[in-house]
């Protein structure tokens, strides 16, 4: 398809980049953006620089924030001695959604999978040792998707654990085998955080 504009062109190739996004819905995307008021646009274009720009990730859990630390590490309400662990940010997204976990996270930033290149040193796996040994911390839930890079990277972190005096627990399997975390309805998501059991090899 040829393009009759640079500009349209340009936009085009920057939705394509999207996740699920192709060249059709793209310039679809794009066509739609082009019949809104120019006001519109331009402040589509300054939420996308101002994402860039501000967001942060949390120093202590690597959620996603404006400040330092996110909202929930910030809280001297939330159960400190408590951190769940989980894949991305989704993950934290869909358990808060549930209103049934008062502790706080850790963001691994993705799970080991060598086929995909990405391994324990690419990933937020020595931060939540650091975390862990540093004191206060009495449980570590692992609350990551049923997978085979998941529990992979359940094993790796139990291991790497083993040392610590912290009790390590796993979401209730009420997740189906392969499922994705941040798919999974609420009620089940919340029962499988609430009904968690000791971690096992």
């Amino acid at each position: 398809m040829e393009i009759p504009s640079l500009y349209l062109e340009r936009a085009v190739d920057q939705f394509s980049l999207l996740p699920g996004i192709g060249r059709k819905t793209a310039m679809r995307l794009t066509l739609h953006l082009l019949r809104r008021d120019r006001e519109d646009i331009h402040a589509f274009a300054d939420a996308l620089t101002e994402l860039a720009d501000n967001v942060k990730y949390c120093t202590v859990c690597h959620n996603i924030s404006d400040e330092e630390q996110c909202s929930i590490c910030a809280n001297p309400q939330r159960d400190h001695a408590t951190v769940c662990v989980v894949e991305n940010v989704q993950d934290v997204m869909a358990i808060e959604q549930t209103q049934q976990f008062r502790g706080v996270y850790h963001v691994l930033g993705g799970v080991i999978s060598p086929m995909d290149g990405i391994g324990p040193s690419d990933l937020q796996i020595q931060s939540l040792v650091e975390r862990v040994e540093g004191g206060g911390i009495k449980e570590v839930i692992l609350a990551l998707s049923p997978t085979m890079e998941g529990d992979t990277t359940d094993f790796y972190i139990y291991r790497k654990l083993a040392g610590c005096d912290v009790r390590i627990t796993t979401i209730a399997r009420g997740v189906a085998q392969n499922d994705q975390l941040q798919y999974t309805d609420e009620v089940t998501l919340g029962r499988s955080i609430v009904n968690r059991v000791e971690f096992v090899m």
